[in-house]
């Protein structure tokens, strides 16, 4: 049951929008007239920091997984 509510709090938590960007690449880009660029560069960056994240997320997730069957 706890596992389940902790996934559902990081399932809505997920879902929430999130704007990244380095300091350089927000001075150079806030002197753009259209701003599609900035914000390709927004995704850019919160693609490139989510997939680290998952990758490891499931391989805690076999860990996990392989520690409770070695149990039974």
């Amino acid at each position: 049951m706890k596992t389940r509510i902790i996934l559902l709090i990081f399932s809505f938590c997920s879902f929430m929008q999130t704007h990244a960007q380095c300091a350089m690449c927000r001075a150079v880009l806030e002197n753009e007239d259209g701003q599609t660029t900035a914000q390709g560069i927004n995704d850019g960056i919160v693609y490139l920091m989510a997939v680290p994240y998952i990758l490891v997320a499931g391989l805690g997730y076999f860990i996990y997984r392989k520690y409770n069957m070695l149990k039974k």
